[in-house]
């Protein structure tokens, strides 16, 4: 997995680097076919954004989350993230288990 970190207005501090590594890897815990995570961290006036963007296998998922601080907005982000991220999984396992059953089905004879 590839991590790319990026500040608009904001410095990424290894603290900061650290930090959001730690809360990223919490979901190749669950699904680890993911390719690469983008990451931008930006300040809007008093609002504290950040934004990820995970390419997986065949689909991207976008999440955004902000916060009057900056951690706060990056465990936001990671639970949001994480939510879907597993729902895409479950759908992608369900997608499997229902075309094997078909094909299961179409291979036997009546």
């Amino acid at each position: 997995m590839n991590l790319n970190l990026t500040g608009h207005h904001v410095e990424i501090t290894p603290a900061l680097r650290d930090y959001v590594a730690s809360k990223i890897n919490r979901i190749t815990r669950h699904f680890d076919q993911v390719i690469d995570v983008d990451v931008i961290l930006s300040v809007e006036k008093l609002r504290q954004k950040a934004e990820a963007n995970v390419h997986l296998r065949g689909k991207d998922i976008f999440v955004e989350a902000d916060s009057d601080n900056m951690y706060a907005s990056i465990d936001s982000l990671a639970d949001k993230l994480d939510r879907q991220i597993l729902r895409h999984k479950e759908k992608n396992a369900d997608r499997r288990n229902t075309d094997a059953l078909k094909n299961h089905e179409m291979e036997q004879p009546e």
